[in-house]
């Protein structure tokens, strides 16, 4: 079962997050960690104690658009962990709609979901009916299509294909709080 831990992190309030295949334990696990927003000495150091205190290591860190908010920290994590591979539509991922990977024992697809920024993806963990939107989709609300990269019409389409998604998919977002597929087709207005 999918383990999810949530750091709201810099003057955004990001949500960065680490995951694992279950619950940490003492014994060591790897781990992916998505958009490290990690804002400063302060949150870097949280996030680098927990990994130490919960025995992870990253395999990989996921990134859902290249906003400075949503990689502020992988400076720090590169550092610490030379060798991490970054995934995201710029990254090792190939430039499609589309794609599945397996990372950390975790099977996912990676939707490219572009209007918030070209870039933007979502990982979406179907086994366990949960979405990571980034700034595509939040809690009663989509990203903003006003800076550079985004367009309105491109992110409508977006927001159609997550839409079909099961109505029970818990989706987290890049700021705010957890959702779900089902309250967003009810109360978001761009759904």
């Amino acid at each position: 079962m999918l383990y999810i831990k949530t750091f709201y992190c810099n003057p955004y309030r990001e949500c960065t997050y680490i995951l694992t295949a279950s619950e940490p334990t003492k014994t060591p696990q790897p781990c992916l960690i998505i958009d490290p927003g990690m804002y400063g000495e302060k949150e870097e150091k949280r996030v680098l104690n927990f990994l130490e205190e919960h025995h992870l290591t990253p395999a990989a860190i996921l990134i859902t658009h290249k906003h400075p908010d949503h990689v502020c920290g992988l400076e720090c994590l590169q550092a610490q962990f030379p060798d991490i591979p970054l995934y995201g539509f710029r990254y090792t991922m190939p430039d499609s709609e589309e794609t599945s990977l397996t990372l950390a024992s975790l099977t996912f697809r990676v939707l490219h979901t572009p209007g918030h920024k070209e870039d933007s993806v979502c990982y979406y963990f179907e086994a366990d009916n949960v979405l990571f939107t980034g700034d595509t989709l939040f809690l009663e609300g989509v990203g903003r299509t006003d800076l550079p990269g985004g367009d309105y019409a491109t992110l409508s389409q977006s927001l159609k294909r997550l839409k079909t998604l099961p109505e029970n998919t818990n989706v987290y977002a890049g700021h705010g709080y957890p959702t779900s597929i089902a309250h967003e087709k009810q109360y978001n207005p761009y759904l």
